[in-house]
């Protein structure tokens, strides 16, 4: 490369977001977002809903915001393992914390897994849910919160991971699903997860709607769960 290349690179890089400067690691510590407050749907009957969740997770814990995982349906299957790879590493980053309402097994999947057991427990993680708004609605969300903090004291990101999918399945009732978008404070940023079926009922409140439309996937051939990539 030529000087006169190499000048015109560094010109075209100074005109670039990142002014040619390559990403680097800071310490997380406690801060707050400038433009939190938007409602993310994700659905479909492709993997990656709640990967993607996870992914938006931590990268909102990296910059030191305050985050919370609220698992409604994922309690288990035969060929899952109750240890999560999720729930090691938020249990090992500051700022994340989860939970889970879920039973272990599937509703609707003959696993002998009792349907009773599951729309208790997704009827809890809703109550849940009530709670954490109101936690965070009575803090300021324009101000840093402890990443050692309880998540009903506050959270700048809440994550409800699968509510769409008992909402379809009738575990909790889709207008209270609604409701959490009505009574969020302004600057939490809500994502709501799962279903194969549109859930038309948050997309008037919603921001942000993708669909994760799967076009070919292992288990259709037999593949069971794998650790690592399934849980």
């Amino acid at each position: 490369m030529t000087d006169s290349d190499s000048s015109q690179r560094e010109e075209q890089l100074k005109n670039t977001p990142g002014k040619g400067r390559t990403p680097t690691a800071r310490a997380i510590e406690p801060r707050s977002p400038e433009e939190f407050g938007l409602v993310q749907v994700w659905w479909g009957n492709g993997k990656g809903k709640t990967t993607a969740a996870l992914g938006m997770g931590f990268r909102a814990a990296g910059h030191g915001y305050r985050v919370h995982f609220l698992q409604f349906m994922k309690g288990g299957a035969s060929s899952v393992e109750d240890v999560r790879g999720e729930y090691n590493a938020i249990d090992a980053f500051p700022g994340f914390t989860y939970e889970t309402s879920g039973s272990y097994g599937w509703h609707g999947f003959l696993d002998e897994s009792d349907d009773d057991e599951h729309e208790a427990r997704a009827k809890a993680g809703l109550d849940r849910a009530r709670e954490l708004l109101w936690g965070a609605s009575g803090v300021s969300l324009d101000e840093p919160i402890a990443l050692d903090g309880e998540p009903e004291a506050g959270v700048h990101m809440l994550i409800l991971d699968e509510i769409l999918y008992a909402a379809n399945r009738g575990l909790v009732e889709p207008e209270d699903v609604v409701a959490l978008i009505e009574n969020k404070p302004p600057n939490l940023e809500l994502v709501l997860t799962g279903g194969h079926e549109a859930p038309e009922y948050v997309f008037e409140g919603a921001d942000l709607v993708t669909e994760v439309k799967k076009h070919k996937h292992p288990f259709d051939a037999g593949q069971r769960a794998r650790r690592g990539t399934e849980y």
